[in-house]
């Protein structure tokens, strides 16, 4: 089945699902939401956009799986910097454990070359929270069945501070001007990039998504976030030390998104992120 899957909320469509892209290699096809959409109909994602052309949507995207993109684009190897590299794998939809307008559970092979690294167990719902505000609740099982230990790292494990992105992973829209970014307890990109937080919100012309994460592994982890270069908002697996994963072993993250029509103000935010987290 090539048609993407409509996710509908409260009655609306509220985001699409591409499960098999046609997409070159050096994009590291891999299933992904967009555009996802607020109540109100306001686009609140961006797939191959010209500064980032392997940017898509929302989904999980991966720099660094034992040597291999599933990223997209350039490799950022140590003291030569982001090289064009014959390595990219690609996420295979494997079918649907389950399959309802509101969500589903869905199976799939990471793949490099012939080799299949991890396989992972992925579930997608959505929830009304308000009359304008809804929540994306995206969990991934990441199991190795390469048979051996697999490191995932990042272009900052090997040698590009701060470029830590890797896991879960949400593109925004481009617009005239940077979304504002906050926090908790902290206002701005300087203050919420690179650190573990419960949530941390970014707010464009009209919308406002609160990125929440929803396991104690996952609020460890820290943001990757991106405002004044392009607007994206991500959980790092790995921000300042590569993640081992024993053969066998799986690696699993909750993040749970926001999306809200409106530019929240932070108590607002944090009430929603309650709501969601417990819905």
């Amino acid at each position: 089945m090539n048609q993407p899957m409509v996710l509908r909320c409260a009655g609306r469509a509220v985001a699409r699902y591409v499960l098999r892209p046609d997409l070159a290699p050096d994009h590291s096809p891999r299933p992904y939401l967009h555009p996802v959409s607020t109540l109100a109909g306001v686009t609140v994602t961006e797939q191959l956009p010209a500064d980032h052309p392997h940017h898509l949507g929302a989904g999980v995207a991966v720099a660094d799986v034992a040597g291999f993109n599933f990223w997209g684009g350039r490799t950022f190897v140590r003291d030569q910097g982001p090289i064009a590299l014959d390595n990219h794998g690609m996420q295979r939809h494997g079918g649907f454990k389950l399959r309802d307008p509101d969500g589903f559970v869905e199976e799939l092979t990471w793949v490099a070359g012939e080799r299949t690294l991890l396989r992972e167990h992925r579930t997608v719902s959505a929830t009304a929270l308000t009359d304008s505000a809804w929540a994306l609740d995206f969990t991934f099982s990441l199991a190795n069945v390469s048979g051996e230990e697999l490191s995932i790292g990042s272009p900052a494990t090997n040698g590009r501070p701060g470029a830590a992105y890797g896991g879960f992973f949400w593109r925004a829209p481009l617009e005239s001007a940077s979304p504002e970014v906050f926090g908790a307890q902290a206002d701005g990109e300087r203050s919420v990039h690179g650190r573990a937080a419960d949530w941390v919100a970014l707010a464009g012309q009209g919308w406002t998504l609160v990125f929440a994460g929803a396991t104690e592994e996952t609020r460890r982890d820290p943001w990757f976030v991106r405002a004044a270069e392009y607007p994206g908002v991500g959980s790092s697996l790995a921000f300042a030390d590569r993640l081992t994963v024993a053969e066998g072993a799986a690696v699993v993250r909750r993040v749970v998104t926001v999306v809200a029509d409106g530019r929240l103000d932070r108590d607002a935010a944090a009430a929603l992120v309650r709501k969601a987290v417990a819905a």
